[in-house]
């Protein structure tokens, strides 16, 4: 399995608050990127590496709000902790109400917001990892027949080996062929283990 080395991405106009920030984030193990700008974060980030984004609320050009809804239009799920200096309870609502893990206002505890970080970077690998997993099952998926998808039908279902084969006009015999083949290739031992994979994959 890939190991997965989460960074923190800090987005503040203010050199000297980035600088401290990133010293504290790589002393705790982290891997830390500093944005001087929410468009500078925009123009250089991986979207595909997990990790998490601690945000300035005020910022010249977009505002750490406006970074927010960019990302959520773009169905980003990196986690945002919030820093600020003029924090308010309407700015606090509105972070909070699109998603934001915290909201913590300058000067902070260094404990406080590590425990925020760590909080956000689980989150991220969770994500992450709940993605990965749906593309190795989508995947698997997409390596079935179309005649294995209709049987595989029948088996989440609930039907027998008869009861598909009559529908499908096959034999018994074929029926069985093809469910073992879909057991391999899914990587499952029972129609439970089918089911329950195939249930993961959202709705179209």
């Amino acid at each position: 399995m890939v190991k997965l080395e989460p960074t923190v991405n800090v987005v503040d106009d203010d050199e000297n608050v980035r600088d401290s920030l990133g010293q504290l984030i790589a002393a705790v193990g982290f891997s830390a990127r500093t944005f001087a700008s929410a468009q500078e974060f925009l123009d250089s980030y991986d979207f595909s590496e997990p990790g998490c984004l601690l945000l300035d609320v005020r910022m010249p050009g977009m505002s750490g709000l406006g970074l927010q809804h960019k990302l959520a239009e773009c169905r980003d799920c990196l986690p945002i902790v919030f820093i600020t200096g003029h924090g308010d309870v309407a700015t606090a609502v509105e972070a909070f109400k699109n998603g934001a893990v915290d909201f913590i206002e300058k000067p902070f505890n260094d404990q406080k917001l590590l425990d925020s970080i760590n909080k956000a970077v689980e989150i991220s690998l969770r994500n992450w990892r709940d993605k990965a997993e749906l593309a190795d099952i989508r995947k698997r998926l997409d390596s079935l027949t179309s005649r294995e998808h209709q049987v595989m039908e029948g088996i989440i279902d609930g039907k027998t080996n008869k009861m598909i084969a009559f529908e499908l006009d096959l034999s018994p015999k074929t029926v069985d062929y093809h469910r073992c083949n879909i057991m391999e290739k899914m990587g499952v031992n029972s129609a439970v283990q089918l089911t329950r994979l195939v249930l993961k994959m959202p709705k179209i």
